[in-house]
């Protein structure tokens, strides 16, 4: 099976800044992938890429084996979902989901028909005739996945469409996408910078920086085993071991990732488990998080962060700790800050 899309040595200059830089990359058919990265990373160029609002300036891109540079959006078998919907106000819900179809000169009694299925498909049937006025954020975000999904794109392409939400809605969002995803089984092409976004909906996950993807993987290996300090500190933050540090506590001499819910806190001078390492460090900062507590310690010029369980945390700014990890939990990476 041919890939949905695929970079070959693509990049996208916007005058002297490289906003893409030499990117390869090969998205499967079928697939959930999400871009994650920080603001000006090259992630939402690269969706724009695929989509064909911008042209390549070196490298191929293909989707489903087809070369696309130069090709216009419209002829292209993907559809875009934005963060801020861009629905036209005029009109009704049925009648924004149905404009793609008019354009292409679709039947009206046929394009009614589609646009229902669609607004059933993403639960808002009996909606067609309302205004976008008078939706919530998450019902304009469920028009918006209808008015992109009518058209029976090949490759769905979604840049932030969740960021808008609140918490909770957004949570729910992130289940019913997944949902419809694996439903429909087309490729799912999206961008976040909320790393939790995309570690608990993305098969697959590809870090930028800097115009270009330092690592792909699925989210657990990004998240377990991160390739770099940067992707290390960037997704859910872990301590960042220096290799004299790592060495001295059962480590190796690289620079070295270790994840603060991998960190257990007792009182100073506790016992050492079978298999682990461990530090004497001082109480920094602590952080209550409902189920969770962070716990922010010195150990000379070395800060950890360890993520311990709210019930257990009976600790106070200034005492005195003896924090333990197990030595697997340390994971060495390539390069340093």
């Amino acid at each position: 099976m041919p890939s949905a899309v695929r970079f070959e040595n693509v990049s996208r200059r916007f005058g002297d800044v490289r906003a893409v830089d030499d990117v390869s990359l090969d998205i499967a058919s079928g697939e959930f992938f999400a871009m994650l990265g920080p603001s000006g990373s090259g992630k939402t160029t690269c969706l724009r890429l695929i989509a064909g609002f911008e042209q390549p300036d070196d490298g191929h891109i293909y989707i489903f084996d087809e070369a696309v540079e130069g090709v216009p959006p419209y002829k292209r078998a993907v559809n875009t979902v934005f963060q801020d919907y861009a629905l036209f106000p005029h009109m009704t819900v049925g009648e924004n989901v149905a404009y793609g179809l008019m354009i292409k000169g679709v039947g009206k009694a046929e394009r009614e028909q589609k646009a229902l299925a669609a607004l059933e498909m993403v639960k808002l049937g009996g909606y067609g005739a309302r205004r976008t006025s008078q939706l919530s954020g998450g019902q304009r975000q469920r028009v918006a996945l209808a008015r992109a999904l009518v058209n029976d794109p090949k490759v769905l392409l979604l840049d932030e469409p969740l960021g808008a939400l609140d918490l909770k809605l957004r949570e729910q969002m992130q289940e019913e996408l997944k949902s419809l995803q694996k439903a429909l089984g087309i490729t799912f092409v999206f961008v976040t910078h909320d790393q939790g976004e995309a570690l608990s909906m993305a098969d697959r996950v590809a870090i930028f920086n800097e115009g270009k993807i330092v690592q792909v993987g699925a989210p657990e290996e990004v998240y377990e085993r991160p390739n770099s300090p940067f992707v290390a500190d960037f997704v859910n933050s872990s301590n960042v071991l220096t290799p004299q540090f790592a060495s001295g506590h059962g480590g190796t001499s690289k620079w070295t990732s270790l994840r603060p819910e991998k960190i257990m806190a007792f009182a100073a001078g506790a016992p050492v488990p079978d298999g682990h390492a461990h530090a004497d460090a001082e109480i920094e900062t602590i952080s209550y998080q409902g189920a969770v507590t962070r716990l922010g310690a010195a150990i000379g010029d070395m800060h950890l962060i360890a993520q311990v369980p709210a019930a257990a945390t009976r600790f106070a700014v200034g005492d005195a700790v003896r924090l333990t990890w197990p030595k697997t939990a340390m994971v060495a990476m390539e390069g340093g800050p």
